[in-house]
């Protein structure tokens, strides 16, 4: 066991785990952090996706001993109410269904937008592929992701007005 100082969401963590521990587990039972969901546990289906230092990457295969200093975001750090446009995209096209895997998709697309703020359709498909919902929700998925680009952009220009 180590202790490991983890900067998430913009507070400052502390754990004493195992090196080889996933981030997820980390999140979820050391910080009780639960948004981000265990899927696959191999890094294939998206559900644990997080943000470190504004990338997205699979928590589920990534020990805390690599994380560093670098910034995590979990899906309850992306915004404070909820109003990131991403998330305001997912509410308006009503994507969840069950809901299990939208954690990760939102996260994946937050961060391909930071990215990639005025996405093509084949992008969008392209970075959304590594997400899997169960559900089927993948129309509705690229519709939220595309709205979301969109009004990025309209807030950012209201913004600089």
């Amino acid at each position: 066991m180590a202790i490991f100082k983890l900067q998430i969401n913009g507070r400052n963590y502390q754990t004493d785990v195992d090196a080889d521990t996933p981030l997820l587990w980390v999140l979820r039972d050391s910080f009780g952090l639960t948004g981000t969901k265990y899927g696959c546990g191999i890094a294939q289906c998206g559900a644990c996706t997080v943000h470190l230092d504004g990338e997205a990457v699979r928590s589920c295969v990534l020990p805390v001993s690599s994380v560093g200093k670098a910034k995590v975001t979990t899906i309850e750090g992306l915004s404070v109410n909820g109003d990131h446009p991403v998330q305001k995209a997912w509410n308006e096209i009503d994507v969840p269904q069950c809901g299990y895997c939208q954690a990760g998709q939102i996260m994946t697309a937050a961060a391909f937008l930071k990215r990639n703020p005025k996405p093509t359709q084949s992008q969008i498909d392209d970075i959304m592929t590594g997400n899997i919902c169960r559900c089927g929700t993948y129309h509705r998925i690229r519709e939220a992701v595309k709205l979301a680009s969109t009004t990025a952009v309209s807030t950012k220009s209201a913004k600089t007005k």
